[in-house]
């Protein structure tokens, strides 16, 4: 299951505070789904991109997921102010932000982002979220916000063939 996501989209956040939570804890974590978080930061908002690059330095660091939550839960709040920086140093220990910030002036991370994206136009993405789903040599884009009742149905008839 690939995910391409924007992290200042309110639908990704939509889908990643309701729907994948549950997906993590039912699906993934028992190792049914292996997801995969792909950065398609879209060119209309402004900051989307320095949110990627700083969710990608935090994973590096193994703290992704709890990068990934402050910027969905403080969307808003960076949303309008710009500051992703202080998003991301509000969850993370003083080393920590300072390898991330490390990294992400480092400018290496860009190269990760724009292939996620390039994959995403493969796949013919054209909204956030999309999610891409690979099962026995078959593809299932689905564009949108998938509720988790419906999610489950599909993931189940997907597992169950």
């Amino acid at each position: 299951m690939e995910v391409f996501s924007d992290f200042q989209c309110p639908a990704c956040k939509t889908l990643f505070t309701t729907t994948n939570r549950q997906l993590m804890d039912n699906y993934v974590s028992t190792g049914k789904v292996y997801l995969i978080h792909r950065d398609f930061p879209l060119p209309m908002h402004a900051h989307s991109r320095v949110a990627a690059r700083y969710a990608r330095a935090a994973a590096q660091l193994g703290k992704g997921e709890a990068v990934e939550q402050a910027l969905f839960q403080n969307q808003e709040k960076w949303e309008q102010n710009g500051d992703v920086d202080g998003t991301v140093a509000a969850v993370l220990s003083t080393p920590e932000i300072a390898k991330v910030r490390a990294l992400v002036k480092g400018g290496t991370l860009d190269a990760a982002i724009d292939k996620d994206y390039a994959l995403g136009q493969v796949y013919r993405v054209n909204q956030t979220p999309t999610t891409v789903f690979h099962c026995k040599g078959q593809t299932y884009p689905y564009a949108g916000v998938m509720s988790y009742d419906i999610l489950k149905q599909f993931l189940d008839q997907l597992l169950s063939q």
